[in-house]
């Protein structure tokens, strides 16, 4: 069974979390003293149904206020694939928690009620999945059951998102008409709209193509931890020496020539173990521990690669960053870490280009800082190099973190458009 990471976005009240609900409800995804607690909740609060959407708004504060604050993952399978579900906020002041759930998502949902079409968060979170290079978006148009079902209310949405998303870099757009609220389309298909042609959102989520959305091209394999296991009683592994850590692209085997970053020497695999013993072959997003025919000096923070096919090593990076903290401004000169994959280097903000609005994509080229929430293009020197990749080819090698050095808080996450 194949994994699928989604995320859903989307205006406040669209309807997200009660959208995942329903998938966990009609997909008989939850357990029954969970259903009979939520239909207790929805009772005590006096509503007439069974409200789906307590199942992921878990924090008082969000029942409280009927809003969806924090990122909250579900977990669920059917028969044939597994899902992780990040619901995430739809307000403007949680555009953090909106990027940090869609940043590994496969897939995002972005749902718009029908009664009021494309809004501007709409825009924003299309904006937003498309500049973390969500592979698939599917955009739900909820709450159809409140205009009738109509037709041409579904039409004229797609039509203006259609308009919208052609300034965007979208590989795969999907649109499904669906009412959370009463099943329609999500799990099983709907009488209710004949004219409809498509899949329910379950059986898309299903069968959606992604194991091509990973790079199986550029081996990136950065190194973790060197298991050296000394003090072990069994003989053969007096001179075990593992390299250990996650496939961040391509397919690595026994027997492959690889170069060591930043050394540059080469070497060859000879065995790959997994947790449960030797595997023929590692791929991304696989944890595995190489060993390697000739001993080099290498430590946590180096990469694995093929001598023909390296990533950039690079000081100077430029990037797209979301600040994420309330209390300071990202401005030029700021000192701060970065770490990139298992790599932490301290780093210096060289230059603020622009300030980017993600309602209208206006760049202000005048903006002195980034606030809390807020998006823009950076130049960044790292004091030590990074193996790195452009973040539109490999999400893992092209992201990273910002790093406050006194608190060792996270302040912002960035995605690498260009290196040198």
């Amino acid at each position: 069974m194949g994994l699928l990471r989604l995320a859903t976005a989307g205006s406040v009240d669209d309807g997200k979390s009660t959208l995942i609900g329903r998938l966990l409800h009609d997909s008989k995804s939850i357990f029954e003293d969970q259903l009979e607690s939520v239909e207790r909740t929805s009772a005590d609060r006096g509503e007439e149904y069974t409200n789906l959407a307590l199942l992921t708004d878990g924090l008082r504060a969000e029942r409280e206020q009927g809003i969806t604050i924090d990122v909250a993952y579900r977990y669920f399978a059917t028969p044939r694939r597994k899902f992780i579900i990040a619901d995430t906020p739809g307000h403007l002041q949680y555009t953090r928690n909106m990027v940090t759930g869609a940043s590994t998502a496969d897939l995002a949902i972005i749902l718009v009620d029908a009664r009021k079409g494309i809004l501007e968060q709409s825009r924003r979170h299309a904006f937003l999945t498309t500049l973390l290079k969500v592979p698939h978006l599917v955009v739900a148009v909820n709450k159809m059951d409140l205009v009738d079902y109509d037709q041409q209310v579904y039409e004229q949405i797609v039509d203006e998102f259609t308009a919208f998303a052609s300034k965007l870099e979208i590989s795969d757009l999907t649109f499904i008409p669906l009412s959370a609220l009463h099943g329609d389309n999500v799990v099983e298909r709907s009488g209710n709209m004949p004219w409809y042609e498509g899949s329910s959102l379950l059986h898309h989520l299903e069968h959606v193509h992604i194991a091509s959305d990973r790079n199986l091209i550029d081996v990136r394999f950065p190194v973790q931890y060197v298991i050296r296991p000394h003090a072990s009683t069994d003989p053969d592994l007096h001179d075990y020496r593992g390299y250990a850590g996650q496939v961040a692209g391509g397919v690595l085997k026994p027997g492959d020539e690889v170069v060591h970053l930043p050394s540059g020497l080469t070497t060859t695999i000879t065995h790959i173990d997994g947790p449960n013993g030797p595997v023929p072959e590692a791929y991304a997003p696989m944890s595995v521990t190489l060993r390697l025919a000739d001993d080099i000096d290498i430590s946590r923070g180096d990469m694995i690669a093929r001598p023909n096919n390296r990533p950039e090593v690079a000081q100077d990076l430029e990037a797209m960053v979301c600040w994420m903290t309330p209390d300071r401004q990202l401005s030029p000169r700021m000192k701060l870490l970065v770490k990139h994959t298992t790599r932490t280097a301290r780093a210096m903000v060289k230059e603020l280009h622009y300030r980017l609005d993600v309602n209208t994509l206006h760049r202000d080229e005048g903006a002195a800082g980034l606030g809390l929430n807020e998006i823009g293009r950076i130049s960044l020197r790292v004091t030590q190099p990074l193996f790195v990749d452009d973040y539109g080819r490999n999400r893992l090698t092209g992201g990273f973190i910002l790093i406050d050095e006194a608190t060792h808080n996270t302040v912002a996450a960035g995605m690498i458009t260009d290196a040198r």
